[in-house]
């Protein structure tokens, strides 16, 4: 089960890394994608998974919507939205990735 999780979200991961974040369509490397994903699946992966403080659900990533990826991962990037992890996670990333 866990595999196929992983599997699933490995494909969001390297398609997502075909986009910029500002959600026009650049070159991008599904690979690298697929690596650095693997920080994302450590929590967004896990069935029924939340923060232990301030407590709140963790949503899943398979099955998001691509443009709502980038625009999360963009508003983190920019401030707009905050979350502690997010926020230096969704700094870390280029637009390519």
């Amino acid at each position: 089960m866990r595999t196929k999780i992983l599997k699933r979200l490995s494909l969001v991961a390297g398609t997502t890394a075909l986009l910029a974040v500002s959600g026009v369509h650049a070159e991008g490397d599904a690979a690298a994608g697929s690596i650095k994903f693997e920080t994302c699946a450590g929590c967004h992966a896990r069935p029924g998974y939340a923060n232990a403080y301030p407590r709140y659900h963790v949503p899943k990533l398979a099955g998001q919507q691509q443009n709502y990826i980038i625009a999360s991962l963009k508003s983190y990037a920019d401030n707009d939205r905050k979350h502690g992890t997010m926020d230096g996670n969704a700094a870390s990333l280029t637009p390519q990735d």
